[in-house]
């Protein structure tokens, strides 16, 4: 009769256990991943002094994301990338994030928010004229009205390169090179991101680095730096279907 009663022990606890571990395969292979979308929201003109407030709504699937990893605003003259600011959002709540800023004279501005969120990235941006604007801005208008927005990130329709200027790179410590790539709104997955770095500490010497996609659109690099200096990034994207962009950037390396 013991036997009897341990045997059949056995068997409930393989049959429960068994039953477990399809639960957790099953578990694995249905989640679904979602788009990660963000309207962002700024008024298409402004005055001088005059504040200006940005938001952008966040949602993943249907969810309003209220736990966002970082939202950042970015915002840079016409023809002055480099010389971008950064503004810190404020979460609040129900899915969106919002921030202020203020500008000192006329101008065209490009305003760009760096979402991060359930491991995803989204970048959208917008253009906001400033007192008169600028007379590169009428030229806009007339040569390039459908490109509004992201005539300086490519010249392909929706093509979207961030590249996140290293701030701390230091001589003989590694640093990560990051580029997020989008294609109307969405990730831009499955591209070769080579990184060419140059600099006059270097000579005539170009050194090549290819980029890996750690996450969906984001393409990451590891650079060592020997000598202290000025350096020039240059971010080449090609893909399958004749895509090939390229964009600029200089930083130092103390």
């Amino acid at each position: 009769m013991k036997k009897k009663l341990l045997g059949f022990s056995l068997l409930v606890g393989l049959t429960v256990l068994a039953a477990c571990g399809k639960d957790d395969v099953n578990d694995g292979s249905d989640v679904e991943v979602l788009p990660l979308n963000v309207e962002l929201t700024v008024p298409e003109k402004a005055e001088v002094g005059e504040t200006v407030k940005m938001e952008a709504f966040v949602t993943y699937g249907d969810e309003k994301v209220d736990d966002a990893d970082q939202v950042k605003y970015e915002i840079w003259e016409e023809g002055k990338k480099d010389d971008s600011v950064m503004i810190e959002s404020v979460n609040e709540k129900n899915g969106v994030y919002s921030a202020e800023t203020t500008f000192e004279h006329d101008g065209l501005y490009t305003i760009q928010v760096h979402v991060d969120a359930k491991q995803l990235h989204s970048m959208p941006l917008k253009e906001v004229i400033i007192g008169h604007g600028s007379h590169a801005n009428a030229e806009h208008d007339d040569d390039h009205g459908e490109e509004n927005g992201e005539h300086e990130h490519g010249h392909t329709d929706g093509f979207v390169l961030h590249f996140m200027k290293p701030e701390n790179a230091v001589t003989t410590e590694p640093t990560q090179l990051v580029t997020h790539l989008q294609m109307e709104g969405q990730p831009f997955e499955h591209a070769a991101v080579r990184y060419e770095v140059s600099s006059e500490v270097l000579g005539d010497k170009h050194e090549w680095i290819d980029a890996e996609e750690s996450v969906a659109g984001e393409y990451t690099a590891a650079a060592t730096f020997d000598k202290a200096g000025s350096y020039t990034v240059k971010v080449h994207v090609k893909d399958d279907h004749d895509l090939h962009e390229h964009e600029e950037y200089t930083f130092d390396v103390k």
